[in-house]
């Protein structure tokens, strides 16, 4: 049953959803300016979510510094700021009506149970044991195959069954999944593009099943190219995510220009941060944007120290 009392939504609603395990370094900042172009671009919004879901991931105070960096660097958000923290009932409500339906069930299945055929869940290989508490999964068929046009990546088709199996909508440990709080939250908050890093690709698939499992709406995606270190890691993952510079932001605003593909000429006789985002709206051509990941290296960002 499709969900009612959705928010309406301008042709373009556009967001940028960091997770608060620390500043932002510059992958992030590259997708939160990337996101923020193609929005302006289109004539439409572009709003800010705090995904703070799994608090043992969590830095204390990140969030808020987050939201800091991103007024220093003039992107502001046009809406509310969501913080998924405060949205348990939203996604029981969700959770429910997916097991009610018979598209979620119970599973008992450990990581070292699925370790042993190959990682991915196709049917339960553990049943109810004393003491632990079951994760809830979506369930996906072989043969569920979704196809979606990426603005930057081209066409993107997956056997979402077969090759990544049930999806985990929460966690044993009673966490809300990812994929769960997303789909339920870009729908609430009327988002009809998302701009976001390409790591996160192949999570689209089985989002978009998601979607019509709950009968949401599915956005239009553009997958922007991801930041790399020396040994080719996401800064995520990799000792070079050093926080981009709040007190000097010109710098790393050109450098993510430039990694956008974009004419560097352009920022490059702005002096401040509000010329800088007002040239660069008009001169932002989507079509430049790469789909390659780029080396940090060649990126010339500064970091605070």
């Amino acid at each position: 049953m499709p969900t009612t009392n959705l928010p309406e939504s301008p042709a373009y609603r556009g967001r940028f959803a960091p997770s608060p395990t620390g500043p932002l370094h510059f992958g992030s900042l590259l997708a939160a300016f990337g996101s923020w172009l193609l929005a302006r671009h289109a004539g439409g919004e572009w709003w800010v979510r705090v995904e703070d879901l799994d608090p043992p991931r969590e830095q204390a105070g990140a969030a808020d510094r987050q939201l800091r960096t991103l007024d220093a660097f003039g992107l502001h958000a046009d809406g509310p700021i969501l913080r998924q923290s405060a949205r348990d009932a939203v996604y029981q409500a969700a959770l429910d009506r997916l097991l009610a339906n018979g598209d979620a069930f119970e599973c008992w299945c450990s990581r070292t149970d699925l370790a042993a055929i190959g990682g991915i869940h196709h049917a339960c290989v553990s049943g109810p044991q004393g003491g632990r508490v079951p994760a809830i999964r979506l369930r996906i068929p072989r043969g569920s195959d979704v196809a979606f046009d990426d603005a930057i990546q081209g066409r993107i088709v997956q056997d979402v069954g077969a090759e990544i199996g049930d999806i985990v909508l929460r966690r044993a440990d009673g966490l809300w999944a990812y994929q769960l709080a997303v789909v339920v939250d870009d729908a609430a908050q009327g988002i009809t593009d998302i701009a976001r890093g390409a790591d996160l690709l192949d999570s689209t698939p089985r989002q978009i099943f998601l979607q019509r499992a709950l009968g949401l709406p599915t956005p239009r995606y553009a997958h922007l190219p991801l930041v790399v270190d020396g040994e080719g890691r996401k800064l995520s993952k990799s000792l070079d995510a050093m926080p981009v510079d709040d007190a000097n932001p010109l710098p790393a605003l050109r450098a993510a220009w430039r990694a956008l593909g974009q004419d560097t000429r352009v920022l490059g006789q702005v002096d401040d941060v509000p010329g800088a985002l007002a040239a660069a709206r008009t001169a932002f051509v989507p079509g430049l944007v790469p789909a390659r990941s780029i080396a940090l290296h060649n990126t010339g960002v500064a970091f605070a120290t």
